[in-house]
């Protein structure tokens, strides 16, 4: 466990913190146009509409884009730093911002397979997905 910022949570976002509590990964999934999509909304940015459920997802993606933060942006992350700040699309297809971690910040890149893990936040109930590396042989 490690202290961080508490995310904020909300009605439309609880489906998706219970599911990292349970370490899974979910987002939004449209019954109207069978898109996943990420971040939570009231309605499906593909095609408007409200028919959105909760769906497991495999936890696969890749790097999209990273940055890699040398200096905390807030006093909680300095024993995170440096600390690689990652957009990860998904194998299903949203993509979403993640850290990367488990790995030298230097051998990070476009491209990269990773798989999601969860972290527990320390003193709260709250589990964020965090990526790592995936292991090839």
């Amino acid at each position: 466990m490690s202290a961080r910022l508490i995310p904020p949570s909300s009605e439309l976002t609880q489906p998706y913190w219970r599911a990292a509590r349970a370490d899974e990964l979910a987002v939004q999934f449209c019954q109207h146009c069978d898109q996943h999509s990420f971040p939570p909304r009231a309605h499906c940015p593909q095609c408007g509409s409200a028919e959105l459920e909760w769906r497991t997802v495999s936890g696969r993606g890749s790097v999209y884009t990273f940055t890699i933060a040398y200096r905390p942006p807030h006093p909680v992350f300095s024993e995170h730093c440096p600390m690689v700040i990652a957009v990860i699309e998904l194998e299903e297809g949203p993509r979403m911002i993640s850290n990367i971690v488990g790995c030298d910040p230097a051998t990070v890149e476009i491209g990269m397979a990773v798989q999601v893990a969860f972290e527990e936040i320390e003193d709260s109930k709250v589990t964020l997905p965090v990526f790592t590396p995936v292991k090839t042989s």
